[in-house]
């Protein structure tokens, strides 16, 4: 019963997170952490078989997906902001801004 109410838990996070707006650090924090979080609490029960392994590993393996996350987010040029563009199937990417921006002309 615990079990079923940790995974219902894990999935109303998940579909609250998805309506927050985030930067795009922020949502791959938040992505790693839901991963990570059901990773741990899958292998935390593998290996102790109990509820109180299963918080363990659920507590260290969200964290872990956090900093992940965090650590593996695209950092910008030092000095120049990250633009967001489209090209013209609907692809939107980020690029450092060219000078029009930085100009005011854009």
């Amino acid at each position: 019963m615990i079990i079923k109410k940790a995974i219902l838990a894990v999935m109303m996070t998940a579909a609250l997170a998805g309506c927050e707006t985030q930067t795009e650090g922020q949502q791959r924090a938040t992505t790693g952490a839901l991963i990570g979080g059901a990773g741990g609490a899958l292998v935390g029960q593998a290996i102790g078989g109990n509820t109180k392994s299963t918080v363990i590993g659920a507590a260290s393996g969200a964290l872990l997906g956090a900093v992940v996350g965090s650590a593996t987010t695209p950092q910008e040029p030092r000095g120049r902001q990250l633009c967001r563009y489209q090209d013209r199937y609907g692809q939107i990417y980020t690029a450092p801004c060219d000078d029009r921006y930085y100009r005011g002309d854009y």
